[in-house]
């Protein structure tokens, strides 16, 4: 049995478990506003999942009203930190998908775009009838390309912030065809498994990616999960 915590959102929270279910897989429901950090222990991984904007002050930026802002959560913010802090610590594999991605980032030491188009990038932001879509260029030399097995492709897109400064530890696995940051790892292949990525793989709705950028994330993760049980 692989037990893997996943943190709660607000929007489109379904999604999550059931793609990742399955396996063998239980599912712990980890939430900000029940603060369970008791089931910490429980868990053999974690997926840091989407959902509204961090506060601007954990990455040090005093400016609140950016476009598009949303609702800040700052007990989610604080409960999910302590979620990814306790898998570095205990060596726990971690899966970090959109608002997961610009949380690792910014807990590791990197900063955040706080409007894409406000600083000339492309709308990627959701259409009213779903997620955009677009291009990206996987790195050569990364685990996300292993996992993959492709150099690029397209994927879902349903975000207006991007990441800005990119954490010490971190190195980019894919962009945008605009040069947006699209997926982070860390640069010691020696450390525990860990992928960012900004789409939603949870949700993807695009054939022909939908096995290398979305299933074969899945897999590799819990691949990841098991290796580290053993």
């Amino acid at each position: 049995m692989k037990r893997i915590g996943i943190t709660i959102s607000d929007t489109n929270f379904p999604n999550y478990p059931n793609w990742i279910s399955g396996d063998d897989v239980e599912v712990i429901l980890l939430s900000y506003s029940e603060k369970n950090t008791q089931d910490f222990d429980a868990c053999d991984g974690f997926v840091l999942t989407g959902g509204a904007d961090i506060h601007p002050a954990f990455y040090q930026n005093p400016r609140l009203d950016y476009p598009n802002t949303t609702v800040f959560n700052e007990s989610r913010d604080l409960f999910e930190r302590q979620v990814f802090e306790f898998a570095c610590q205990q060596n726990k594999p971690v899966l970090a998908i959109c608002r997961g991605l610009q949380l690792v980032n910014i807990i590791l030491g990197g900063s955040l775009i706080q409007d894409l188009q406000e600083n000339g990038f492309e709308n990627h932001r959701k259409e009213t009838k779903g997620d955009r879509e677009h291009k990206i260029e996987v790195m050569s030399d990364s685990l996300l390309a292993k996992i993959t097995g492709t150099h690029s492709g397209f994927v879902n897109s349903a975000h207006h912030q991007g990441l800005d400064q990119i954490a010490d530890e971190l190195k980019v696995s894919a962009y945008s065809e605009d040069g947006v940051v699209e997926a982070i790892e860390y640069k010691d292949p020696i450390k525990p498994f860990l992928l960012a990525v900004q789409w939603h793989p949870e949700r993807m709705q695009i054939p022909a990616s939908n096995l290398a950028f979305s299933q074969n994330i899945r897999n590799a993760f819990i691949e990841a999960i098991i290796k580290n049980n053993l």
